[in-house]
């Protein structure tokens, strides 16, 4: 039997808060871009107006991804315990978004290759329910988080775990209720960045969308975390993030409502950021795991690295994590304007 280390080590923390760091820059950023392209076939009327929604994200989608991609590899390297017992026992969860994103993406770079209506049309939709079914599984996955999914050691090992439900064990009411909120969620973040980044006709329409998913958001929000804080709290900071959380949706649906987008998508943002805080809190002693059947706890001191590969990979992150928070800065800023179907131009067909 390893021995159990009881109190995590600095970089161990640090650690930790940098996953959190890149699992919330990941839910704020592709978050809207989530919720706008499951907007696409509602919103866009004609092929003018579904390509000014397409080109609100076409910018910033793929680099949005790249905080996905960068949270699994820090994981990876840090936590090597987590990423190996998550990896290796939630196949397919975890194949039902590489198929999302795989579908969303082709969609982005292939709508536009082919003039034909019913080519861009498909593309679309492969758009909103590739976003949709990542967004799903990713709000059932942190509720699970937020219950503990069960792991034991391995059988013949005193260090391996895995994880010991299956996979409809994940369906739990409350993980079901956390993957509608996170739709919910991301189309009312969706439509607030659609309504700030357009105008005219996709501009009214994204308000108007807001202005009713918006309440859906803030009554179906306000159910999970109730939920949340009674059945897996940690105390009255619990609430007090609660609190926040429900004020930030309410002030996003009172700016919608007053016409400012800006500041909605500003609250839907802080609202974001505030729960998934409120998750990492909850996950840190144990990392999101239930070890009840485990001899050896599966948590943040038994899961992670060495503290050699800590330190080197510190000093990667000093050099280069104020590189990526600068070029994502400078994308936002770069197309920051807004636009509208006057801004498409007419396509021109030749012929060979």
């Amino acid at each position: 039997m390893l021995p159990l280390a009881v109190e995590p080590t600095t970089l161990q923390i640090v650690w930790f808060c940098l996953i959190a760091v890149l699992w919330t820059g990941f839910l704020v950023l592709e978050g809207f871009d989530y919720g706008v392209a499951m907007l696409i076939p509602f919103l866009g009327k004609s092929e003018k107006e579904r390509r000014v929604i397409v080109n609100t994200v076409g910018p910033l989608w793929d680099g949005n991804e790249v905080w996905l991609l960068t949270a699994g590899g820090a994981t990876f390297a840090a936590f090597p315990g987590w990423y190996a017992t998550l990896f290796s026992g939630l196949y397919l969860p975890l194949f039902l978004i590489l198929f999302g994103l795989i579908i969303r993406g082709v969609s982005f770079e292939y709508r536009a290759k082919h003039p034909d209506a019913r080519w861009r049309t498909a593309f679309d939709w492969m758009a909103c329910v590739g976003s949709f079914i990542v967004s799903l599984v990713f709000g059932v996955a942190f509720a699970n988080f937020i219950i503990g999914l069960p792991v034991a050691l391995a059988e013949g090992s005193n260090h391996l775990h895995v994880y010991t439900g299956g996979f409809w064990a994940l369906f739990s009411p409350f993980a079901l209720l956390g993957g509608v909120v996170l739709v919910v969620l991301f189309l009312f973040h969706g439509a607030n960045f659609l309504a700030l980044k357009t105008k005219g006709i996709v501009h009214e329409r994204a308000e108007a969308f807001g202005a009713k998913i918006g309440l859906l958001a803030i009554v179906g929000g306000a159910i999970y975390l109730i939920w949340a804080n009674v059945a897996y709290g940690f105390g009255v900071l619990g609430w007090v993030l609660t609190a926040l959380a429900a004020a930030g949706l309410i002030a996003s649906w009172l700016a919608v409502r007053a016409g400012r987008d800006g500041w909605a998508f500003v609250a839907t943002t802080a609202t974001i950021f505030v729960v998934a805080v409120w998750i990492f809190i909850r996950m840190w002693p144990n990392l999101g795991f239930d070890n009840a059947a485990s001899a050896l706890p599966l948590d943040r001191v038994t899961a992670a690295s060495t503290e050699l590969t800590l330190t080197i990979m510190t000093g990667a992150a000093v050099v280069f994590v104020p590189i990526v928070l600068a070029y994502q800065a400078w994308s936002i800023w770069v197309f920051r304007k807004r636009i509208s179907t006057k801004n498409i131009p007419d396509e021109v067909v030749t012929v060979a």
